[in-house]
């Protein structure tokens, strides 16, 4: 075999892909796996979606190659949603750049930013992706610690008291995955500040706004942050689009051009019909937002049912599309409690360590599993 890049051995295959390849292989084997892991939403979008991408496919261009920048018309979707539900003004020529998934935007962001040798200040715990893209852009991850003690949020004071010398950027995500901590506007405030002081550049991932959460926030908002800030969002979890892989970033015209060097040389445009649908859904109406968080209240009060069975506590004011759980004293590991399960009672649940070091002593349930599935796991343990 040809020797792989240096690059991949900083790197290991992403926890989910290797892990769901052991259930597949249990549900092969006939085991009745519950699949409480992965955050993949498991309902569609609205009829109206599917129409506007059924309606497309029959369109002039629509097999063509696409802008890289996407439809005008999807753009200004995307800022519209912006300002109605966030009170973010932007110009949809130049301040938002439509992505496949806001993942990609992970990527693109970090190889438009970073250089090698230069640190990243990753949350601990946080989203993998982070800390696997930034080493394989060969930069630096330096990770700032988020504790229960501080509810999840960033201590501003202890990253000032840091080396910052060689930080160059540094990744946020509110409504935070996976313990579902909220931020609020003074923090976003001390962080903009924060960042302007040291030169950082600010990303902040934005995918769970309106999941069981009932007041939406952009770091955005914040007067001046556009100077050192960007925002991904994505329409995977709102309106139930994973698999359409359609994201956002959103910031200034100089930034976005930046990204755009690197995604224009990486892709050749989203396909028209995914846009079309897109636009739809961005103008859904506050009864989808209703609908949606009334499956997600009554999945997470059973989820709540679970935990306590498993003798973990949680916090009700969390937010987001997971229950976020500490395990009971004298428990195993996280990665031993949640094997445990998977192999006495066919439930897969995620290991609180893979997200970090400080998510150890905890496991995460993802409320994207029916209501049956769920009453079933907890007959489990009766």
């Amino acid at each position: 075999m040809i020797q792989t890049a240096h690059r991949l051995h900083s790197v290991e295959e992403y926890y989910f892909s290797k892990k769901l390849r052991e259930v597949r292989a249990l549900v092969a084997s006939g085991k009745p796996v519950i699949n409480m892991g992965i955050g993949s939403p498991d309902m569609t979008p609205s009829e109206e979606v599917l129409q506007a991408l059924i309606a497309s496919l029959r369109e002039d261009k629509a097999h063509q190659y696409q802008s890289y920048q996407g439809l005008p018309e999807l753009r200004k979707a995307a800022v519209d949603f912006y300002k109605e539900h966030f009170s973010v003004n932007l110009d949809s020529d130049s301040e938002v750049l439509p992505l496949m998934g806001s993942k990609e935007g992970i990527m693109h962001i970090s190889m438009a930013f970073l250089n090698e040798g230069d640190e990243v200040l990753i949350p601990n715990p946080g989203y993998p992706t982070y800390s696997s893209v930034t080493k394989l852009v060969e930069a630096v991850p330096v990770y700032y610690d988020l504790t229960e003690g501080s509810d999840w949020l960033p201590n501003v004071e202890a990253l000032e008291a840091m080396d910052l010398s060689k930080v160059k950027l540094m990744w946020l995500g509110y409504p935070h995955m996976p313990t579902g901590a909220k931020a609020n506007v003074e923090l976003f405030e001390k962080l903009i500040a924060f960042a302007k002081r040291n030169n950082i550049l600010l990303v902040n991932d934005n995918p769970y706004s309106f999941v069981l959460n009932e007041n939406q926030l952009s770091i955005l908002a914040v007067p001046g942050a556009k100077e050192v800030a960007l925002e991904l969002n994505s329409l995977s979890k709102t309106f139930n689009m994973a698999g359409w892989r359609v994201g956002f970033v959103y910031g200034s015209k100089a930034h976005l051009d930046a990204v755009l060097k690197v995604k224009s040389n990486m892709d050749s445009g989203m396909f028209y019909g995914l846009q079309k649908g897109a636009i739809k859904a961005l103008a859904s109406s506050a009864e989808w937002y209703s609908n949606l968080n009334e499956v997600y209240a009554l999945r997470r009060a059973l989820i709540y049912e679970l935990a306590e069975k498993l003798g973990c506590t949680y916090d009700k004011n969390a937010s987001g599309m997971f229950v976020w759980a500490k395990l009971p004293e004298g428990a195993p590991s996280a990665e031993e409690f949640i094997d445990e399960v998977l192999y006495d009672k066919d439930i897969f649940i995620t290991p609180g360590t893979i997200f970090g070091s400080n998510g150890s002593g905890y496991i995460r349930f993802s409320l994207c599993v029916k209501e049956k599935q769920i009453k079933e796991a907890i007959s489990r343990f009766k």
